[in-house]
């Protein structure tokens, strides 16, 4: 399997240009595009089309923080979510709680207004912690710390879909 950020031309950090990520997708999209095997064999169809579901996956990944994260992990042989790791910081796991009771409460008195200001402070906690794992990486490679982190940033982001999935029925 070819490395994602090579595929892009990209250096492998978490730290990723965006721009320059978008630049480069739509490239090599281009070079794999339907229409320009049109008139190709099967098998060259078929490449074509394996081809542009690497590009997307790789393009997925890269853009997501959650997911570049990961993916950084298990490029250094790292599985963020390892089933047989449960180490996890006790505060956090006391917070989580929290604001799974919190989503609950409101969702039981279904307040708009109260959800709406649960998602603006989810939100905040995923920029946060964003904020963290960038460090976390500029600063020698804090395997688990940035380990902690992604399962943390997953959790918050878990919360805030299903905040906005709530908001969405309630509309």
């Amino acid at each position: 399997m070819q490395n994602y950020f090579e595929l892009f031309s990209l250096t492998p950090n978490f730290n990723v240009d965006l721009t320059l990520l978008e630049s480069a997708y739509q490239q090599q999209v281009a070079k794999f595009h339907p229409d320009k095997f049109a008139t190709h064999s099967d098998q060259e169809k078929s490449l074509a089309l394996q081809n542009t579901s690497l590009i997307n996956t790789a393009y997925d990944t890269l853009k997501s923080a959650l997911l570049r994260a990961t993916y950084l992990l298990e490029l250094e042989g790292i599985n963020a979510f390892d089933e047989k790791d449960t180490q996890m910081d006790m505060e956090f796991l006391l917070a989580q709680i929290e604001l799974r009771e919190t989503l609950e409460s409101i969702e039981s008195k279904q307040d708009e207004l109260a959800l709406d200001g649960f998602i603006d402070q989810v939100t905040g906690k995923i920029n946060l912690n964003i904020e963290y794992i960038t460090q976390a990486f500029n600063t020698n490679n804090q395997t688990q710390a940035i380990k902690n982190l992604v399962r943390e940033l997953k959790f918050y982001e878990q919360l805030n879909l299903q905040a906005k999935q709530l908001m969405d029925e309630w509309i």
